[in-house]
């Protein structure tokens, strides 16, 4: 975050060589938000294993999940860069459509007051 004179005081502290990431899942016991610095270079997998997420978050499976950078699907094997957020997609839970298709049928079925 810039300071009051303009300079970036979290890449004054940052190691020499490591860039800042931050991995992200939004489950269901809350939202997991995990800041680390990493070598330049890796790839999205090994953010995600560097994280511990795959740890902390055993629902995980990165096989059923997808994963992005900035809420565009990535491969595992893609590249991170400096000041990426690297997130960790659930399944959906009901179908867009169908969900909605419920909701105008309950609206049809209730008589106007």
């Amino acid at each position: 975050m810039p300071s009051p004179d303009g300079r970036n005081r979290s890449t004054e502290r940052a190691e020499p060589g490591l860039i800042d990431v931050s991995v992200v899942y939004a489950g269901t016991a809350g939202v997991r938000v995990i800041p680390l610095r990493v070598a330049p270079g890796l790839s999205v997998g090994q953010v995600l294993e560097a994280s511990g997420i795959l740890g902390l978050c055993p629902e995980i499976d990165l096989h059923v999940n997808r994963v992005g950078i900035f809420n565009k699907i990535c491969a595992l094997g893609d590249p991170v860069t400096a000041g990426d957020r690297v997130e960790v997609y659930r399944p959906l839970l009901a179908d867009p459509k169908e969900a909605r298709r419920r909701r105008a049928a309950g609206r049809r079925a209730k008589p106007k007051a």
